[in-house]
């Protein structure tokens, strides 16, 4: 129709992996997410990289990625390279993670950071169930603005939110909003370049608080038994430093596993 706005196209995307203890039990994925399985590392876990074929999210574009674990699996989930979030013309990138733990079972969930292109919109929600004797490790971190070209963040805006669930018991509930237009703001982040989270979900977490403080520098809460809480705010490669740091101790410390990053992190 003579007039009408153009409709733009949109990814609609999805990945979904269950493991058993014998590795796959089940995949899907539709473009533009794929998981590739990389061959692990002696003393690692089945790994699993999600893939975003597109290079990158526009406004109005939506994924979603669930991982469940049955009884006694053990995985590991990253990603390639940063997650890119473009200028949008309007409508937010949505985007949706579901973790499921069961008993006995560990999943790392280590994504690299999501780039916030200076225009772009972000919903991101994460939902994870950890049953009693389950272990989740999970790092996240949000990266404002193309830094190393000088691109500031400054026009969009965020929200960012985790429903975490230990057993039945809604355990913990964070959000984060903010415009672009505040990210100088002392109320806002006080011109950070990134933030960054680190969480351990386990029945042993309290044993690592001293170890969690010292990773980030004090910032590092147990807001109930079972979890453990560690945030990063500031300059980007601190933040990435930070949890690159963390990572690989807290796995060391609760999860007896090598204390390196997953390969993807460093190639």
């Amino acid at each position: 129709m003579e007039g009408a706005a153009p409709r733009h196209q949109r990814a609609e995307g999805a990945a979904l992996l269950h493991v058993s203890p014998g590795g796959i039990a089940r995949l899907h994925q539709k473009a533009p997410l794929r998981l590739l399985f990389p061959t692990p590392e002696p003393g690692e876990p089945l790994q699993a990289a999600l893939v975003n074929t597109a290079g990158g999210l526009a406004g109005g574009d939506a994924v979603q990625t669930e991982i469940a674990l049955a009884p006694g699996a053990a995985a590991l989930v990253t990603t390639p390279a940063a997650e890119k979030l473009y200028r949008s013309l309007g409508p937010p990138v949505r985007v949706a993670t579901r973790l499921d733990v069961a008993a006995g079972a560990v999943l790392e969930w280590l994504p690299q950071e999501a780039i916030l292109f200076d225009g772009a919109v972000l919903e991101r929600r994460a939902q994870a169930r950890v049953a009693p004797g389950g272990t989740l490790l999970a790092a996240e971190s949000l990266v404002f603005g193309r830094i190393a070209r000088g691109e500031a963040w400054r026009r969009g805006r965020v929200f960012d939110s985790w429903r975490l669930h230990l057993g039945a018991r809604l355990a913990w509930a964070d959000a984060f909003g903010c415009e672009a237009a505040a990210r100088d703001a002392p109320f806002g982040l006080a011109g950070a370049e990134a933030l960054g989270l680190v969480l351990l979900a386990a029945e042993d977490a309290a044993r690592h608080r001293d170890l969690a403080r010292d990773l980030a520098e004090g910032a590092a809460t147990l807001p109930c038994p079972g979890l453990l809480l560690l945030r990063f705010l500031g300059d980007a490669r601190a933040v990435r430093a930070a949890i690159a740091r963390a990572v690989p101790a807290l796995r060391a410390a609760a999860l007896n596993r090598p204390a390196r990053l997953p390969r993807l992190w460093t190639c």
